[in-house]
């Protein structure tokens, strides 16, 4: 039994890095119930407060970047919220409308309508915001990765 347990938390952990790049997937979710499905199945024991404390700052750092990122890459390249906001629904429907380079091509198209339509900006100036925010797609996923692989070396440390 204890390879199936061992299993399932490694699936999941695996699965919280997939999500990185397939929003969809919660991916904080899934590394954080990797360790509470550890102490289900095994022991809690390993797990005291300060393990606790640090995965918590921590999955507060990966929701920090994950906004500040697509923000800064928006921001930064003239964009104004109807970018954000565009960007944000190009991230989450881009997968689905077209698999694979979606989640790329979704949040260029989103910041660029969101711009182009909301602001009447220029499209060259809209297309700009769209690479600022695939630019902050990008950093997001980078930053987001090593924070969970910093989590996830920790739960390894710990147990």
């Amino acid at each position: 039994m204890e390879i199936v347990y061992w299993s399932i938390i490694i699936i999941l952990m695996i699965l919280s890095f997939v999500g990185l790049v397939y929003p969809i997937l919660p991916s904080v979710v899934l590394l954080v119930g990797s360790f509470i499905l550890y102490g289900v199945f095994f022991s809690f024991e390993p797990f005291n407060w300060l393990f606790w404390t640090v995965q918590i700052l921590s999955v507060a750092l990966l929701f920090g970047a994950d906004y500040m990122a697509n923000l800064i890459g928006v921001k930064k390249f003239g964009g104004t919220k109807a970018g954000i906001w565009g960007s944000t629904i190009g991230l989450l429907v881009g997968p689905f409308v077209i698999p694979v380079l979606g989640i790329l091509i979704g949040p260029f198209l989103g910041a660029v309508i969101g711009e182009w339509v909301v602001n009447r900006s220029k499209l060259k100036t809209a297309v700009k915001v769209g690479i600022g925010s695939v630019i902050g797609f990008i950093s997001s996923v980078f930053t987001k990765g090593f924070i969970q692989i910093v989590m996830a070396i920790y739960f390894f440390l710990v147990i």
